[in-house]
């Protein structure tokens, strides 16, 4: 930039790169050298809308252990004893995708809520 021919507003027209943008890298890179010109915010760990496997795994074993609720009667159990809503879609969701492996319960269980 500093050696171009061209104006800086031009050179940043052509770039299709903001001016305060420039500066912003500019002042950075003059306070920093290149290390300042890394990007370094926080890449999220977790989206917003997506329940943790150990939740998930939770939400299985309640039907096992109350054979006779719905779906919509396992959110509200898992809501009122975990502290942490989930919705009765979640619910249906996360147990019609969980694999069952040897668990004859949960087998019966889906057999009954899902077929």
């Amino acid at each position: 930039m500093e050696h171009s021919e061209l104006p800086m507003k031009r050179t940043l027209d052509e770039l299709n790169v903001p001016r305060s943008s420039f500066f912003r890298w500019y002042q950075k890179y003059q306070e920093e050298g290149e290390e300042g010109l890394i990007d370094r915010r926080p890449n999220p760990s977790q989206f917003w809308n997506h329940i943790p496997q150990a939740e998930r795994e939770q939400v299985v074993m309640l039907p096992l252990e109350h054979p006779d609720r719905s779906s919509r009667q396992i959110a509200w159990l898992f809501t009122d004893e975990q502290g942490y809503f989930i919705s009765e879609s979640s619910v249906y969701r996360i147990l019609k995708s969980f694999p069952e492996g040897n668990r004859d319960d949960l087998i019966w269980w889906r057999a009954q809520h899902f077929e």
